[in-house]
């Protein structure tokens, strides 16, 4: 029977009014299946489709079941690229924020130094890639020692990037009572054996492939040459017109000579692939969730951490090599109950995979002849007219963030301040409880507080008088 509410789960207060926030009133298929027996604390097998709100069904009873007081991570959620670990991040941040749960993102090509530093810090749940988290755990920056909850998520990416060896070891670190989840869009044998090293009789949760987003997309199959691609992906953009599309290369060489071509045709697009440095990585995206450009030329490694609920159109200018990629690209659209459509453009080479896709992934692909030019131009008008259109992007975080002033301090761990300082600070300003203090971020040089429920304006004009711990701190609300 289909759950209409979150009621019926045994949530705090603070996480309700987080949902209520976010605009999330019906959990979702793979969110009912496993809320029902996430709080017994069996660990779980989950098979879901990407975008199907997986990252929401083991956050919330996380969220719901760490002890706030406890200063060491509680959670750890191995997750296979970065931009998922952040995404996991900003997801799991947003549920816990009027918790005041505090989540940190581990993950490569970042500052060891500054991430051993947000370590030493209370964190209740750590997000993060396998490699980073176990270089910490190897140097002792990471502790397990309050560990209850392990979390793999995107399992099968993980075994096709060649993770395991990695999430083994972590494992060894793990203790041995907690609670284990894996969550997985494909479940292989592979997968099966990975899962027998680390969890004890678990629960199998495997959502009916009818509900999941998956149906909700139309699979559209284009015959073509390879060099005929760039004409074939005019048309079809001008045709389809989408709100939003990411249109996937196999190689970095391809992404950065289509996006020129697509400039060049004057079509408000961005790159991203693993050749590029993480911060302008991250830039990208953010823009792109944001509204600031509708097509992303991308490398299969912004397959994942990509959540935007508008995301009309999937183009797969160059077929991935597995159906794995496949599934995994597709689950970009569609998502949040929302149609899509994702498009194949198929020369003589993808004949074997385009078998394996019907045969064994059933997925219905339909074939379509190349639309003419003259098809095309009938379309053109209402192309340029959307192509000048802003995009108007819904913002699910604003609600969380509604009532919160995140305020700066010019003194952290340099001027040895402690987050019980600011704390014991702030809850004696007349007018703010304990309650109007959340999550506090504290760096070398500089700390962040959120101050909750509307009371940022008096904290802050409060604070410019008062000293913490006898030293008189510059205050200013947090820039963007």
């Amino acid at each position: 029977m289909s759950i209409q509410s979150f009621d019926p789960y045994p949530l705090s207060q603070e996480l309700k009014q987080a949902l209520e926030a976010l605009h999330f009133h019906t959990p979702t298929p793979v969110q009912q299946e496993t809320l029902s027996v996430a709080f017994s604390k069996q660990d779980l097998i989950v098979q879901s489709q990407t975008g199907s709100g997986k990252t929401a069904a083991y956050g919330l009873p996380i969220c719901e079941m760490v002890d706030w007081y406890e200063n060491k991570p509680q959670a750890l959620i191995l997750v296979p690229t970065r931009e998922l670990a952040m995404q996991v991040k900003q997801d799991i941040t947003s549920l816990g924020r009027f918790k005041r749960i505090k989540a940190a993102a581990i993950y490569g090509k970042a500052s060891f130094r500054a991430q051993k530093l947000e370590l030493s810090q209370k964190n209740h749940i750590v997000c993060g890639t396998p490699g980073r988290i176990l270089d910490h755990l190897e140097k002792g920056t990471l502790s397990l020692d309050a560990l209850q909850f392990f979390v793999l998520d995107e399992a099968d990416e993980m075994l096709n990037m060649g993770f395991m060896m990695q999430v083994s070891a972590i494992i060894d670190h793990l203790p041995s009572k907690r609670m284990s989840m894996l969550f997985s869009a494909t479940m292989s044998d592979e997968m099966k054996e990975l899962s027998e090293q680390f969890l004890q009789s678990p629960t199998f949760i495997q959502v009916a492939s009818e509900e999941t987003p998956v149906q909700e997309i139309t699979h559209t199959l284009i015959e073509t040459e390879e060099e005929a691609k760039f004409s074939l992906l005019q048309r079809m953009i001008v045709i389809e017109n989408p709100d939003r599309c990411i249109i996937f290369c196999n190689t970095q060489e391809k992404v950065n000579e289509l996006t020129r071509k697509l400039d060049d045709w004057d079509v408000p697009c961005d790159k991203i692939h693993g050749g590029m440095r993480q911060e302008d990585r991250f830039d990208v995206m953010d823009e792109f969730k944001d509204g600031g450009f509708r097509y992303l030329v991308a490398t299969d490694i912004a397959a994942r951490g990509i959540d935007v609920s508008d995301m009309t159109h999937v183009i797969h200018y160059d077929m991935p090599f597995e159906k794995e990629r496949y599934i995994h690209r597709t689950g970009r659209t569609g998502r949040a109950g929302k149609s899509g459509k994702t498009i194949a453009f198929m020369t003589k080479h993808d004949q074997p995979l385009i078998h394996e896709l019907k045969q064994h992934a059933g997925i219905d692909l339909q074939s379509q002849p190349i639309p003419t030019k003259e098809e095309a131009e009938q379309h053109v008008a209402s192309f340029e007219a959307k192509i000048d259109t802003p995009l108007q992007q819904e913002n699910k975080q604003a609600g969380v963030e509604q009532d919160i002033m995140k305020l700066y301090f010019n003194g952290g761990k340099k001027k040895k301040l402690r987050a019980v300082d600011f704390v014991g600070t702030i809850a004696n300003i007349e007018g703010v409880a304990f309650e109007d203090i959340g999550i506090i971020t504290i760096q070398e040089t500089k700390t962040y507080v959120d101050i909750l429920n509307g009371k940022g304006p008096l904290v802050l004009n409060a604070m410019r008088h008062t000293t913490i711990k006898g030293k008189k701190l510059k205050v200013h609300e947090a820039r963007s």
